[in-house]
């Protein structure tokens, strides 16, 4: 009853110190708490671009429990079941590796399975049976059966009138051994991956090794009798040794092992020994703070007597120093907590080239060199984008080709006639046109050389010629250059307040053409209207005519007595382009 209290004890302290650890907050690169005051200079310089590598973080310790199966392997055969448990504190120096102390405490026990007779000088057991094995000089023969056997001679003939004792080696050793090891992770540098739930390491490490070997010799004060084993169980080991102990055997070991003496040094009264170990693990990431590890470590001492047992069984002769040492094996399973509030997880779950691939795709800091664009002509736009060269001083447009306000064929920078009327073209070199004589009398309009009705009177000669507006395809926006042409037709029109103009669009051979006439039409008389303040009854809208280009609008002076309305209903609303 009182062992079920002590493990539910232990299993609410082990659930207190993980909730309490669970809720550690791991960091990045970037946080200054998270750097060592000795590396903050280059966590400044890295910060500001002055230097490539970023600062080692301050990373988590790790403490760890373990539990497992602890077997010696000398000369006697070790039993597999034997318990032991360990403790360690780990501590990472960069990435790949880390150093550990740990504590190992161990319990291993090992029956023979066949009987020993060269036990003489085996203090433990010389000094305990009657009739230890003899030395003869020459070749033996055997007679008898049972555990009692009789040795003749096959140089005499003779045999000794007492028989020997049977004995089955078996010893129970206690074991600590605590040991500085360096650990080699293997796997948390990754080039396809970012972080990894599990790791492989390596184990190497030096300590100390104290241990207490003792035997079962002694049924309280007397003997065993070995001899009343059955011999026939040879043939089956584990049932032999059952009975072994079950028969014979009970439990006490309670005489020590043949031991080094003075010879060696002492801790505590136990030999002490140098030893070094090496082994594998593989631990597996429950949480940011919590993993398991499951390990296998090796431990070589340079001494024979772990087990109790350094005579080898000569037949018939003397018994004489084994030349191999023994060792120990520790196979564990443990749970590992990671500690440190203002540290990031131990180094060795971290793959440093996370950052350096995070840096590739997300750059926190660039440095690009600084861009050369080349403008040959100088125009302002860049060769790249540029479909002309430029004279100097030539105004362009975004493409980088020549203005032409009144699209005549010559540049703005070399016309002398900023704005040519379209009826007033083709121009001359410097981009000055040639009008028709308006007509006097439209009776006799079929022969002047303008339409008739068109360009005559009073208004004709004080408007004089007026520009045209030229839309891109398809648009109905008015451009920047296209409002600067209407800007110079209404102060004409404020200077000339009688007069009235005539908004003339082009093209109706399909609906959509006749829709986009009247859009032009109107997006010129609204912007007269709305932004230069124009009286819309001064404009005459007409539209759906012949003989010009569908994207441009013509704007004449109205003949004296030409009258028409200023608003007409669409053609195709349902073709309507808005602001487009």
């Amino acid at each position: 009853m009182a062992s079920k209290k002590y493990l539910l004890l232990v299993a609410v302290m082990c659930f207190t110190v993980i909730s309490s650890f669970s809720q550690v907050k791991i960091g990045t690169y970037y946080d200054s708490s998270q750097i060592p005051n000795r590396r903050m200079p280059q966590h400044s310089e890295f910060l500001s671009g002055t230097y490539n590598f970023p600062a080692k973080p301050r990373n988590q310790w790790e403490i760890g429990i373990k539990g497992g199966l602890f077997q010696v392997s000398g000369d006697i055969p070790a039993k597999f079941l034997s318990p032991g448990f360990g403790l360690h504190v780990r501590k990472a120096f960069g990435y790949v590796f880390s150093m550990r102390l740990e504590y190992i405490y161990g319990i291993g026990k090992g029956y023979a399975f066949r009987a020993a007779n060269n036990y003489a000088k085996n203090p433990a057991w010389g000094t305990n049976i009657s009739n230890p094995g003899q030395r003869y000089n020459a070749p033996m023969a055997v007679s008898g059966a049972g555990g009692v056997r009789q040795v003749v001679s096959s140089v005499t003939g003779l045999a000794p009138t007492t028989p020997w004792d049977n004995v089955y080696y078996n010893y129970k050793t206690v074991v600590q051994d605590l040991s500085l090891e360096g650990i080699i992770t293997l796997n948390n540098v990754r080039f396809h991956k970012a972080k990894t739930g599990w790791t492989v390491y390596g184990i190497a490490g030096i300590g100390g090794t104290v241990y207490d070997t003792k035997v079962n010799a002694l049924n309280g004060s007397n003997k065993y009798d070995f001899n009343a084993l059955n011999q026939s169980d040879y043939k089956n080991r584990k049932s032999f040794l059952k009975n072994m102990r079950n028969s014979v055997l009970d439990d006490t070991y309670e005489t020590p092992a043949e031991n080094q003496g003075e010879r060696r040094p002492k801790l505590f009264g136990d030999t002490f020994k140098p030893s070094g170990t090496v082994g594998m693990g593989i631990s597996f990431k429950l949480s940011k703070t919590i993993n398991i590890a499951l390990e296998d470590r090796w431990t070589f001492i340079k001494d024979d007597l772990l087990d109790g047992q350094r005579w080898q069984e000569h037949a018939w002769g003397d018994a004489v120093l084994t030349r191999d040492f023994d060792s120990y094996n520790y196979l564990s399973l443990g749970l590992n907590l990671n500690l440190g509030g203002k540290s990031v997880e131990p180094l060795w779950w971290l793959n440093p080239l996370d950052y350096a691939y995070s840096e590739i795709r997300n750059p926190r800091l660039m440095r690009l060199p600084k861009p050369v664009l080349p403008d040959t002509d100088g125009d302002g736009v860049t060769d790249q984008f540029d479909l002309e060269q430029t004279p100097a001083n030539c105004p362009v447009d975004s493409h980088g080709v020549t203005k032409d306000t009144d699209g005549d064929g010559v540049p703005d920078c070399k016309e002398k006639e900023l704005i040519t009327p379209t009826y007033c073209q083709p121009v001359d070199a410097d981009g000055v046109g040639k009008c028709p004589v308006p007509c006097p009398d439209p009776a006799t309009c079929g022969l002047c050389t303008t339409p008739c009705g068109g360009g005559g009177g009073t208004c004709a000669t004080t408007l004089g010629a007026l520009p045209s507006v030229s839309f891109k395809v398809n648009s109905t926006v008015l451009s920047a250059d296209a409002k600067a042409v209407l800007a110079t037709v209404a102060a004409k029109m404020r200077n000339n307040p009688g007069c009235k103009v005539v908004v003339v669009g082009y093209c109706s051979s399909n609906k959509k053409e006749q829709q986009l006439s009247w859009d032009h039409v109107n997006a010129v008389i609204n912007y007269m209207v709305d932004s230069e303040g124009i009286s819309s009854d001064r404009f005459i809208f007409n539209y759906m005519q012949e003989g010009g280009d569908c994207n441009t609008v013509d704007l004449r002076a109205a003949g004296e007595g030409e009258d028409g309305p200023n608003r007409v209903e669409p053609p195709h609303p349902n073709l309507m382009k808005k602001n487009k």
